[in-house]
């Protein structure tokens, strides 16, 4: 169970009447997502609800419950439970930014003045590090950075975007799908209970490329223009293969295979870059087994979390819901800037000064496995550990063209690569001949 909901829990059980630690932690425990719960993180929890922590005790508006002589715990003044009472909840709504010009470089407020271009969701930009680029506003613009609620952004003319579109996806495969998709590429003879289209399709997959085994992962490498393409099938959903996409491109560019971008979808990932990955595959510089080992859930995994603006917006939710920040004051309700300001300022009070602060170690959980979906990432990597099939093609296979049509949905004006704005028909015709399109 999350913490900043069991502290928005602990809050309220003290607005309802004082309470004994001792009997909130055993009725917290029968409830399942929090059954396994140890009582020293509740006894941290109890400690944050009280005084905000170590860095935010001497604070008093941090101080929501008080300890009575006998051992109850109470609200520290009526205030609090009026607060609470407005605040309550843990449905956080989905926030959106200014996009605004600023030169390019620029990483603050230095070019206040900029033209902004609309408006685009947090949840994209936030797995964005200085430097991406990506399309918006019939533009590809270079991402320079966040700051309180505005996104600055600076032209990227003739630059591919690495992130193309951001098609949403927040309910992924479950993994009982996800593997009996898998068992059915697997099985020819349940092919007969598809789509006659589908299972033609398969067909083909099987005589120009092949088919990925139950528990095998398949990589197909091949070139289209001036780019070479590595194309993953994990069937894993869409959080998982955006987790992946975003280390591998990481692991890729130490490597010298100067990748430009990814796409994701429910089903596989695709990577471009400027140098033959199926010839650095084939001489092992890197290997399959190294580029998709599980070490990058360690030091690859924290060196994104901290070029990403990922936890910083997490914690801004985390602290909404444990009520650390509240946003709805009687008569009155905080923008988004005010409160994306004052948890920004916490959060970087927090890392400084207390790096083990409860509600961080809320945010990085939450991150993990909500946002990432890094549990299940790791349990595809051990599963298809020695089990990496590496195909090295001439052209796109049939599997291939749904997630290459994805790069291309997207429309650009510009100076944008034009091998990036496919035409199904010449996918199809390039993967399958010519006569499937008569």
């Amino acid at each position: 169970g999350g913490l900043d909901v069991l502290a928005q829990h602990v809050l309220g059980c003290a607005c309802g009447a004082p309470f004994h630690a001792d009997a909130l932690f055993d009725e917290v425990r029968t409830a399942a997502p929090y059954a396994s719960l140890d009582r020293p993180t509740f006894d941290r929890v109890i400690d944050f609800v009280a005084t905000g922590g170590y860095a935010l005790r001497n604070y008093e508006r941090y101080a929501r419950i008080r300890q009575t002589r006998e051992g109850l715990w109470r609200v520290s003044n009526p205030a609090v439970a009026q607060q609470y009472r407005l605040n309550v909840g843990t449905i956080i709504e989905v926030p959106a930014l200014n996009v605004r010009y600023v030169q390019a470089g620029s990483r603050g407020a230095a070019s206040r003045g900029g033209r902004v271009l609309g408006k685009i969701e947090e949840a994209f930009l936030e797995t964005l590090t200085h430097g991406d680029t990506f399309m918006f506003a019939g533009k590809i613009l270079r991402f320079e950075g966040i700051r309180e609620n505005e996104c600055f952004v600076s032209n990227a003319p003739g630059s591919d975007a690495k992130v193309p579109y951001y098609g949403g996806g927040k309910f992924p495969l479950s993994t009982y799908l996800a593997e009996q998709v898998r068992a059915m590429l697997d099985d020819p003879q349940r092919w007969k209970k598809l789509p006659e289209q589908v299972a033609d399709w398969l067909r083909f997959q099987a005589d120009k490329s092949i088919l990925p085994k139950r528990d095998d992962l398949l990589i197909e490498t091949f070139p289209r223009g001036n780019r070479y393409y590595l194309v993953a099938y994990p069937f894993e959903g869409r959080l998982a293969h955006q987790t992946l996409g975003m280390l591998l491109t990481r692991r890729l560019d130490r490597a010298g295979a100067k990748p430009v971008g990814f796409v994701a979808t429910d089903y596989a990932l695709a990577i471009w870059s400027l140098a033959d990955m199926g010839w650095m595959f084939k001489n092992r510089k890197p290997s399959l087994a190294t580029l998709f080992d599980q070490d990058m859930l360690g030091d690859d995994l924290e060196a994104w979390f901290a070029d990403s603006w990922l936890l910083k917006r997490t914690f801004r939710n985390c602290a909404l819901i444990s009520g650390l920040i509240e946003k709805r004051h009687p008569g009155k309700e905080k923008s988004g800037r005010q409160v994306t300001v004052s948890t920004d300022l916490i959060y970087d009070v927090l890392r400084s000064h207390e790096p083990d602060h409860i509600l961080l170690q809320a945010t990085r959980t939450d991150a993990a496995t909500g946002l990432l979906d890094v549990s299940r990432l790791a349990e595809m990597l051990s599963r298809i550990r020695g089990r990496i099939m590496h195909k090295n093609l001439e052209q796109i296979s049939p599997l291939a063209v749904p997630i290459m049509l994805e790069i291309g949905k997207m429309p650009v004006n510009g100076e944008a690569d034009e091998t990036l704005l496919m035409d199904a028909a010449t996918l199809v015709e390039e993967a399958m001949g010519p006569e499937m399109i008569d």
